[in-house]
Formats: C-alpha cells, structure tokens, sequence
C-alpha cells in the first residue's frame, strides 16, 4: 500500500524536488501551493512519469481559515497521511533591522513560523492517533547562526529550530518522528523572492561557487523519511562545501 506525503510550497525549488524523489519510491502525494497551474502540472508530470496519485490543495499557508478549510476538505481517501513536508517558507527583504520593512517582516513572520503551525496544527492529530508518521520542517542555517541583515529572517528560523525541538518531545510518546533540515545556499527561487523579483541581483548571490540544488536538500529528506521505525535524524545541517559558516562563501 502506498503512503501518502504532504508537501507545503510544492511549485518549486526544495519541495518540487521532494515531490520527484518521493513519487520516485512509491509515495502519493498532496501537493500544496498559492501556484495552482504549477502544481496541476507537476501532478500531471508525476503520474505519467511514476504512476502515483497527487492531489492538489490551493492555499496559502499564511491564512488560517484557507489551510483548515483545504485540509478538513480532504477526501476520506486522502487523510490517512504518513509525512508532513514543511517547506513553504521564504526570505523577504535583506536590510538593517532600523531600516526593516513592516511587510518584509510580517511576510516572513506569517509564512516561516504561523503558516508552519497551522498546517501542522491539522496534520499533527493523524499522525498522532495512528501512532505513526514523520514530519520534516525544513529550517536554515540561519536558525542556527545569525547574519548582518537577516535579523528577522533568522528569527523565523531559529523559531523553526525550536518548533521542531518542541514537536519532537511531543510527539515522541506516539511514535511520530521529527526532522528539522537547515540548509546552506541553495539556489531556487529564495533569492529572487528575497530581492522582491530582482533577478539580477539575487544571480549574484550565487556567483563565484557551486552552490546547493533542490534535489541535495530532497535527497536529504528522502534519507530521513526512510530509516527503519526505530531511527530518527533529529537534524541536518547542509552546507556548501564553499560556506563554512552563514556569513562566509568562498568565490572564485
């Protein structure tokens, strides 16, 4: 019998590439984002290329009333879920926090810490009640270090760390597992969120070395989500061999 994924930010990037691993090893999938034509179309994409099932929920995980209504709407055949994937989240602004952004903040604040919580605030008493499941919160270096300029940012991570920790002791007693991975530099569409669609600039972030993809974050989470019963990677923090630390990348 298959088991069932749930990915949040399923269009692009880290949790596209999740997607393509997981329907790769036999999973069906529920594949969330606001992108309703991306993720159509990676559904389409997964079937004729793996012949698993996706079913799509269009939300945006920032508004409360949007994920408990798409997750309360799912089929009877969809609900018993086996993995959370929390991955929407984003960067948005990159500036001293004197010169902070109210929108900047509140966007970072609502995706990476609230929109974690609601959607998990559904999904969690599945996996609770049948005493079994595996949530993945993909965090970031910055919720282990923090960077001129990424005050905010880093404080939304560094929540996702705790949150993570916290889930874990929790739900722990129920045989759920708990993941926080904190990536390095990894080059999706991140930076061009976080410079506001500027492309030019958010392509000089990834100048001068190789940076992470997707699929080394997706291939992480792939390995997590299938240890035997009894093993749980607490955490992983994945860097590019050219970024020892958060604020320093060695270019070329």
């Amino acid at each position: 019998m298959n088991k069932i994924a749930f990915i949040t930010g399923a269009s692009a990037g880290i949790g596209e590439a999740t997607a393509q691993i997981l329907a790769s090893n036999g999973y069906h999938l529920i594949l969330n984002a606001r992108r309703k034509d991306r993720i159509e179309k990676l559904a389409i994409d997964l079937k004729n290329q793996f012949g698993v099932n996706c079913h799509c929920l269009v939300f945006d995980v920032r508004l409360h009333t949007e994920v408990k209504n798409a997750i309360e709407s799912l089929p009877l055949e969809w609900q018993n879920i086996d993995v959370l994937v929390n991955n929407a989240g984003l960067a948005s602004g990159l500036a001293p926090i004197y010169d902070g952004d109210l929108n900047d903040w509140e966007a970072m604040i609502d995706t990476n810490v609230k929109g974690l919580l609601y959607v998990s605030k559904y999904i969690l008493p599945i996996l609770k009640n049948k005493g079994s499941g595996h949530i993945i919160n993909i965090g970031s270096i910055a919720g282990k270090e923090v960077y001129a300029n990424g005050n905010v940012y880093c404080a939304t991570k560094h929540a996702v760390d705790a949150l993570s920790k916290g889930m874990r002791i929790e739900l722990a007693p129920f045989g759920v597992k708990v993941t926080a991975i904190h990536p390095g530099a990894v080059e999706t569409e991140f930076s061009i969120v976080r410079f506001h669609g500027d492309e030019e600039k958010a392509k000089k972030v990834y100048e001068g070395f190789e940076n992470l993809v997707a699929a080394d974050i997706a291939e992480a989470i792939w390995f997590c989500v299938n240890r035997p019963f009894r093993v749980n990677i607490n955490e992983l923090i994945i860097m590019p061999t050219a970024q020892p630390i958060a604020s320093i990348i060695n270019r070329k």
